[in-house]
């Protein structure tokens, strides 16, 4: 039960729909604009940095509110397993970013939601890693697409090396669990990502350029 309620809270807290509502403030449904998805990629084409910037933040900052408010409700109850019920939370902020049910399911991608639970959830050097290959393969092909799906890769790595290691202090049969919903996101991600890898085959993928609109 305490899994369910945690996808549920984790799904509220991902409704927030950053780039959307910065959108709205600014005259602009980022829905009808660039790619049409509500994520950081497309805010910061069609609306700016700043707009990018805020976005991101905010989408992932609302995945580790998430994590943050499971935790402090079962910090007492279910110390046992609270790394996964802060993953079942992240997996729900993913989700609620992904398919947000007052925008008729057309969210994001979920990449800065997964970041927040990267942050959430692994070790500041972890962290690094994953920012210093997603920034050196942007920087080096322009694909934001590519370091995103790349950097999922490494999050469901991350999170069963830590596993093994003992750093979530779990019994095996709850790290499996992680090790799914972790496997779950990178899926979901390749899924969500699945007309840029077309155009990535084809050579046709959009390359990362910043938007002239009012975000900036």
């Amino acid at each position: 039960m305490e899994r369910i309620i945690c996808v549920f809270i984790g799904y509220a807290f991902g409704l927030l729909q950053t780039g959307y509502l910065y959108g709205k403030l600014h005259h602009v449904d980022i829905r009808k604009q660039g790619s049409g998805n509500a994520g950081t990629t497309n805010a910061l084409r069609t609306l700016g940095w700043k707009a990018g910037a805020v976005t991101l933040l905010g989408d992932a900052f609302k995945c580790v509110f998430a994590v943050v408010a499971v935790h402090l409700i079962y910090k007492d109850s279910r110390t046992d397993i609270l790394p996964l019920l802060g993953m079942y939370a992240g997996m729900g902020a993913v989700l609620g970013h992904n398919y947000p049910f007052y925008m008729k399911f057309k969210g994001g991608k979920g990449i800065a939601a997964t970041a927040g639970l990267l942050l959430s959830t692994t070790t500041p050097v972890m962290v690094l890693i994953c920012l210093a290959v997603f920034v050196s393969i942007v920087a080096a092909t322009r694909y934001v697409s590519v370091g995103s799906l790349v950097v999922v890769i490494i999050y469901l790595f991350e999170i069963i090396y830590q596993g093994e290691t003992g750093a979530y202090g779990m019994e095996a049969g709850y790290l499996y669990e992680m090790y799914g919903i972790a496997a779950f996101l990178m899926l979901l991600a390749f899924y969500k990502h699945r007309e840029n890898i077309r155009r990535l085959l084809k050579g046709t993928e959009n390359k990362i350029s910043v938007g002239k609109g009012k975000g900036r």
